[in-house]
């Protein structure tokens, strides 16, 4: 069976939650479906939006799983954004991020031996 995912994101304001996850993400949205929802492809149908729904924003929790989670955290932080935590289960790390609305996204994956030390 394959499988992809298009998981949401409810958010309170749009404009501001955009350029956090731009900068989250370290790239511009994929695509533009509307003027309250912006959608970056991850991988081959694998997909993140946001949307304008302030009654649902703030319950989000989501990890996007990546090669080398500490890699990718020193990127994030490059561009501005410093996780709030980082859970550490043997060789899986999870950097965790609060957008402004306390939406979780995690950042992880498997470590390698010297970093899991």
């Amino acid at each position: 069976m394959a499988v992809g995912i298009f998981a949401g994101i409810p958010v309170r304001d749009y404009g501001t939650a955009l350029e956090w996850y731009k900068r989250l993400l370290g790239v511009e949205p994929s695509f533009y479906p509307n003027d309250v929802e912006a959608v970056w492809q991850l991988a081959e149908d694998r997909f993140v939006y946001i949307i304008q729904d302030p009654g649902r924003a703030g319950g989000g929790v989501g990890m996007i799983w990546v090669d080398d989670p500490v890699a990718e955290a020193a990127r994030i932080a490059g561009r501005g954004i410093t996780p709030d935590d980082v859970e550490k289960h043997d060789s899986v790390w999870k950097y965790v991020f609060h957008d402004a609305d306390g939406n979780e996204t995690g950042i992880g994956g498997e470590v390698g031996q010297r970093a899991a030390r």
